[in-house]
């Protein structure tokens, strides 16, 4: 019951989606020791991001969602977001900064914060919502958005920090060219797979032993790992002899 009414109740609704749109507001500045809620204090953004939410959750017949739904407006939107992706995280790099003069790790965590911050307290969302999904845990299991920040969190820290020698206009466009035309790929193709897909695998397997186990190996692994090997004649007849003594047992 509790969780029914919280799933209808408008006002979780609401709340999920402004944590939802302003989500990287809060966590960077939680990590700053600023006030979360500082940006209730942006008026503008705050109707602007609920007219939005009024409109695709109650206009009548869906008027709006339909819209939007249309695949070049939903491809100009995502293009959008994109190029705000980029402004976030170098917003989020100059505050940190600003706290803590050249301090890596800070600017690294910061930027990713707040250009993804939506995603990473995606399960305190749900919460909000009623809704409890462990497995969707961003750091579990990163998803496109939460990888390609990072990414871009951390060549923005390594340029601000004149590690990284090129001009910052270039690699915000270049950056911005090449999120936006990642997105569109997928949306376009449908496809949910990361176009870091090939270079996670090789380097995983390079420095962490990572690689795909066959079906066939995964169940004589299982087998092994249950004491006894269809290989190993050793652990077969320890098997055997000890069936033999329970037996022997049960008949005494």
């Amino acid at each position: 019951g509790a969780v029914e009414v919280s799933v209808r109740s408008p006002v979780a609704c609401w709340f999920s989606a402004m944590l939802y749109c302003f989500g990287g507001s809060v966590l960077s500045s939680l990590m700053l020791a600023e006030p979360p809620v500082a940006f209730l204090a942006k008026g503008t953004n705050i109707i602007l991001a609920s007219s939005v939410w009024y409109l695709v959750f109650y206009c009548p017949e869906d008027i709006f969602y339909r819209c939007f739904a249309f695949l070049p407006l939903r491809l100009l939107v995502a293009g959008m977001k994109e190029v705000t992706r980029t402004w976030k995280i170098t917003a989020g790099i100059a505050h940190a900064d600003s706290h803590f003069k050249d301090a890596w790790l800070v600017m690294v965590a910061v930027g990713w914060a707040r250009g993804a911050g939506g995603g990473l307290i995606s399960n305190f969302e749900q919460l909000v919502r009623g809704v409890w999904k462990p497995e969707t845990n961003e750091l579990l299991k990163m998803s496109y958005p939460v990888k390609v920040t990072l990414i871009g969190a951390v060549l923005f820290t390594l340029q601000h920090s004149q590690y990284l020698p090129i001009a910052r206009h270039n690699l915000v466009f270049l950056y911005t060219v090449f999120l936006v035309v990642s997105k569109v790929t997928m949306m376009l193709t449908r496809s949910a797979t990361s176009p870091f897909a090939p270079f996670e695998a090789a380097l995983g397997h390079m420095f962490f032993g990572l690689q795909k186990i066959p079906s066939k190996v995964k169940g004589e692994g299982a087998a092994s790992s249950n004491g006894s090997s269809v290989c190993d004649p050793s652990s077969s007849e320890q098997h055997r002899d000890g069936v033999k003594k329970r037996q022997a047992k049960k008949t005494e």
